[in-house]
């Protein structure tokens, strides 16, 4: 008998959140720039708008998340 080959869901919440570059790193955005914006500096404002890069501590739980590199 044939064995059935397994197919694994996207989490759908993860890759609303995270996009794979080129290179294959994860990148996210900033939590925190949503609303409150008058307490903080235009510096940190500017920051919270730009993506970074998944710690390496958190990339495997992603990629667990995006089988299929989204």
């Amino acid at each position: 008998m044939a064995k059935a080959k397994l197919k694994l869901k996207t989490h759908k919440g993860a890759a609303k959140r995270f996009k794979l570059t080129a290179g294959g790193k994860i990148i996210r955005g900033h939590a925190f720039a949503r609303h409150i914006l008058t307490s903080k500096s235009s510096k940190r404002k500017r920051k919270l708008g730009q993506t970074t890069k998944v710690s390496g501590a958190d990339v495997r739980h992603v990629r667990a998340m995006l089988p299929y590199g989204r």
